[in-house]
């Protein structure tokens, strides 16, 4: 079978701006080929730095994240209308991981999910953390994903927080919109330049 051209190899993508601001994307990160055998407790505690990192420097949240052997999901909410940008984000993240998930690869390109208004609803946006979180479970490694040892959530300034814990949603949701208060709406915004 012919090899398809270059630039029909990519996945499709939304214009930029869908994934800045206060933007709710799925995100998925998968390895080349699928290859495993990188995932353990080491990774998961490079990939939390990571993460980290990466929330604070663009402005983001992680209520959700669950590492498969052979791929990632995260869910990332952008706080800041003008510093949000989950595409530089993600690439950091892909980057910084890159020497901790050696031999392996990352696939060409992650696959992303923006979430519409509707997804974003407190309700539908736990339903799809949810789903997040029970593949462990669908996949068989688990039999519920508290037992599953490589999830989590990433909320800077909150090392306690776990996405697994019986109260996450309603304080997820204050702190959230605590953060999102703090952040002076665009018409507002002064550039320091």
């Amino acid at each position: 079978m012919p090899s398809l051209p270059r630039a029909s190899r990519h996945l499709p993508r939304l214009p930029p701006e869908f994934y800045r601001g206060n933007a709710f994307v799925h995100w998925t990160l998968t390895t080349e080929k699928r290859a495993t055998g990188w995932l353990n407790q080491d990774f998961h505690h490079h990939w939390q730095h990571i993460l980290i990192h990466a929330c604070s420097r663009y402005t983001l949240l992680c209520p959700a994240y669950v590492l498969m052997p052979d791929h990632m999901h995260l869910l990332w909410l952008g706080l800041n209308p003008r510093g949000s940008d989950q595409r530089s984000a993600v690439s950091f993240l892909r980057k910084q991981l890159r020497t901790a998930l050696h031999p392996a690869g990352w696939q060409h390109q992650p696959h992303d999910n923006v979430l519409r208004d509707t997804d974003q609803e407190q309700g539908a946006f736990q339903r799809v953390a949810q789903y997040i979180l029970e593949n462990p479970v669908r996949k068989g490694l688990t039999g519920s994903p508290v037992e599953y040892r490589y999830l989590g959530c990433c909320v800077p300034g909150y090392p306690d927080l776990h996405v697994t814990q019986s109260e996450f949603w309603p304080l997820f949701w204050r702190i959230y919109n605590r953060l999102i208060e703090r952040i002076p709406p665009l018409a507002h915004a002064r550039s320091y330049e």
